[in-house]
């Protein structure tokens, strides 16, 4: 709730009349009693989403619990069937389903439903002073894209057990490829420092950095609101703004902060759709479906 340039948050989980009148009545109080901020403040009509696609993020697919349970019984004997494997520290399936639901006093109003599945593993290798733990999982928006239960117990034991005896490698100058779990890390370095809100606090190492060679000239970023089935897709930002595919860096250089309304007019600049939100905190700038485009080398290569 807004009054003037003062804003509070308020959220619950009690969805009974009174309880509602309360809400209203105390996120008042509270924005009353807030502090001014010049930068607070919803979007103009005439810049809210008129129309947004309908993306590909829901599977009315409800699996049973009697399902989930075998999943996760696949996945842990599997695991535990891979030589070297000593013990287990579970196995997990999972289906979730949210809704999401956004009205504001500009004219907005829109809504839309995601699905998630998951399979995942942990186990330990090894014995004595010598054991050593990892995982795998596989995790989708389609139950029918989840890889199966046997595999993820399986590369979750194989996992384990290439990590014992580990030994030092020779001095030497050598290529580095990697692990996908490694460069996702690298991309999450990237976003947080691209991030409007820490531009606008000047705390980012790149907040000088904008048309910089931040990359070799190959390479591209790119975030995807709209990418088919994708774990972060939606059809509008957390301010009713439209959102859109975007290259965050081109050919090797930074071409975009990743903007809310509040930090775009720090800025001076508008937003570019990126605003999330949660039911207890205000908007704030972040990536949706954020990814390394593909070179021309395969991992095999």
């Amino acid at each position: 709730m807004f009054v003037g340039l003062r804003q509070a948050v308020v959220s619950t989980t009690d969805f009974k009349g009174d309880a509602l009148d309360e809400l209203v009545t105390r996120a008042l109080a509270m924005a009353r009693a807030a502090p001014e901020d010049r930068y607070a403040g919803i979007a103009e009509p005439g810049q809210i989403a008129g129309a947004w696609p309908e993306l590909e993020m829901f599977d009315p697919t409800e699996p049973s619990a009697e399902t989930l349970v075998e999943r996760a019984r696949i996945a842990e004997e599997a695991a535990r069937a891979v030589p070297g494997v000593t013990n287990s520290e579970g196995a997990e399936a999972a289906w979730g389903l949210t809704d999401v639901a956004l009205a504001a006093s500009n004219g907005f109003a829109g809504a839309y439903r995601r699905s998630s599945f998951s399979i995942s593993a942990s186990v330990v290798a090894g014995t004595g002073q010598k054991m050593e733990r990892d995982y795998d999982y596989t995790a989708a928006v389609f139950d029918a894209d989840l890889e199966a239960p046997e595999d993820i117990g399986r590369r979750a034991g194989e996992r384990a057990v290439a990590r014992l005896n580990p030994r030092r490698p020779k001095t030497a100058t050598l290529p580095v490829v990697y692990d996908p779990r490694a460069g996702r890390s690298l991309l999450g370095h990237l976003a947080s420092a691209i991030n409007g809100a820490a531009i606008a606090r000047g705390t980012s190492f790149l907040k000088g950095a904008m048309g910089e060679a931040l990359f070799a000239p190959g390479i591209r970023v790119v975030d995807d609101p709209h990418r088919p089935r994708g774990f972060r897709s939606k059809p509008f930002d957390g301010e009713g703004l439209a959102t859109a595919r975007r290259a965050m860096v081109e050919g090797g250089r930074l071409t975009s902060w990743f903007l809310d309304l509040a930090t775009g007019r720090q800025l001076g600049l508008a937003s570019t759709g990126h605003a999330g939100r949660g039911a207890g905190s205000p908007p704030s700038p972040g990536s949706t479906n954020l990814y390394l485009e593909p070179g021309k080398l395969s991992r095999k290569d």
